[in-house]
Parts: C-alpha cells; sequence; structure tokens
C-alpha cells in the first residue's frame, strides 16, 4: 500500500506547454468550422438567388435578352450621337474612323449576302424594299414607349375588342420626320431616269423586253452600217 501510494505520487504532472497547445488546436478546429458553416450559408443563399433569377428568366420572352441587348446598343449609340453633336463633331465620320479595313469588308461582305440589290424587278418587290429600309431607319425612343406603356394601360397591347381611336397622338417631331423622308424619297424618285411609254407605231424587231434593249444597243453602234442590209432582208432582195 505504502509503495503503491509512493508511486502514486511520484506520477509526474502533464506539461502546461501540452495543455495550451491542445487548447489552440480546439479554438482553430472550432474557428474553420465557423467558416464552413458561413461558407456552406452563402452558398445556399447563392443557390437561391440563381434558382429565383431562372425562374424569372423562365417566364420571359424566348428573345427577351437579344431584345435587351439591341435597346442597350440603341441607347448608348443615342448617347454617343448627342456627345457627338455636343462637340461639334460628325458621328457617323468618327464612328467610320475607328473602323478598320479588313472589318470594313467583312461588313460589306455580310451585307449583300444578307441584302443584296438585285435591282428593280417588280412594284411588289420594290415596295417590300422600300417598307424594309424604312422600318431601319426608325429609332424607337425608349423613354417615351415606356410612358406611353404606363398611360395606356391595357390598351397598348390592343386585342380585338379594344378600341384605339384616339389613344395615340402624333408629336409634331414624328409628322417632321415623315416630311423629311418624304422629301428625300421625291429627291432620291427625281435623279431616276423617266419611264418610257411604249410606242405603239414602233417597228417591233424583238421577242421580249430584254431582246428589245439588246436590239437597241445593237442599232445604237452599228445602225448605220447595218441599215441597208436590213431593208434588203425586209424587201426579200438581199443577195
Amino acid at each position: 500500500m505504502v509503495s503503491a501510494a509512493f508511486r502514486m505520487s511520484d506520477k509526474p504532472d502533464l506539461p502546461k506547454s501540452n495543455t495550451n497547445a491542445e487548447a489552440s488546436k480546439q479554438i482553430e478546429r472550432m474557428k474553420k468550422l465557423r467558416q464552413l458553416h458561413s461558407r456552406r450559408n452563402e452558398a445556399r443563399q447563392k443557390n437561391h438567388q440563381e434558382v429565383l433569377e431562372e425562374s424569372k428568366r423562365s417566364k420571359l420572352p424566348a428573345n427577351w435578352e437579344a431584345k435587351k441587348a439591341r435597346a442597350d446598343w440603341i441607347l448608348e449609340t443615342e448617347a454617343q450621337r448627342e456627345e457627338a453633336a455636343r462637340l461639334g463633331k460628325d458621328y457617323s465620320r468618327s464612328k467610320l474612323l475607328e473602323v478598320g479595313a479588313d472589318e470594313a469588308e467583312r461588313k460589306e461582305r455580310r451585307n449583300q449576302k444578307k441584302n443584296p440589290d438585285k435591282g428593280f424587278a417588280d412594284f411588289e418587290q420594290a415596295t417590300f424594299r422600300q417598307y424594309s429600309r424604312l422600318v431601319q431607319d426608325i429609332k424607337p425612343n425608349m423613354e417615351q414607349y415606356e410612358k406611353d406603356k404606363a398611360n395606356l394601360g391595357d390598351a397598348f397591347y390592343a386585342g380585338k375588342n379594344t378600341i384605339v381611336h384616339g389613344l395615340h397622338k402624333d408629336s409634331p417631331e414624328a409628322m417632321n420626320r415623315m416630311v423629311e423622308d418624304l422629301h428625300k424619297q421625291i429627291e432620291k424618285r427625281e435623279k431616276y431616269s423617266r419611264r418610257r411609254r411604249h410606242d405603239d407605231d414602233a417597228e417591233i424587231d424583238y421577242i421580249n423586253e430584254r431582246n428589245m434593249r439588246f436590239n437597241k444597243k445593237l442599232d445604237r453602234f452599228y445602225g448605220e452600217f447595218t441599215t441597208e442590209i436590213k431593208q434588203n432582208l425586209e424587201r426579200g432582195t438581199a443577195i
């Protein structure tokens, strides 16, 4: 008994340095655990926000992003145009100075493939080309658009039972733009040669309109040399 008590009393105590090390390790582990909890909560919040955004995007039209990008581009272009006008610069010229030669060639080739100018075919195609040009020249005013949308309410998107008469009123600026466009069309039309009227008494020596133009070309260059041969062929006295 005495020897056992002696052995227990002689057992050395644990050093304080080991106790402090264990405590610091415990504090470090708790700190990492709190960091993991905070990261998990942050990831959970971000996932929830992404789910909400995805749900919101799914309710929008299919081409909403393209429309928004184009609207932003139009607003940015208008702002640059106003800045150039304020500085007294030509916006179109300033814009062209920023375009490289290779980029301009690619754009020209792309435009030719997209909208090749095949000349006049018939009045229906000419009307459609003019309509497409007028639509491309329209510059929407997004502020006025939103204002009209708020004022008209459900009548802004008219249905079959909606009475739209008297709801819309053209602004003086819009009417001035229409008048300017009409003047431009008149000036452009005056540059074209007038349409030749058909002469019923003229000699018919062609089978279609293309052959008629070709024969006129030949007669313009070689008519003085072939008049006698043509007359002999008509009389039947050609050798």
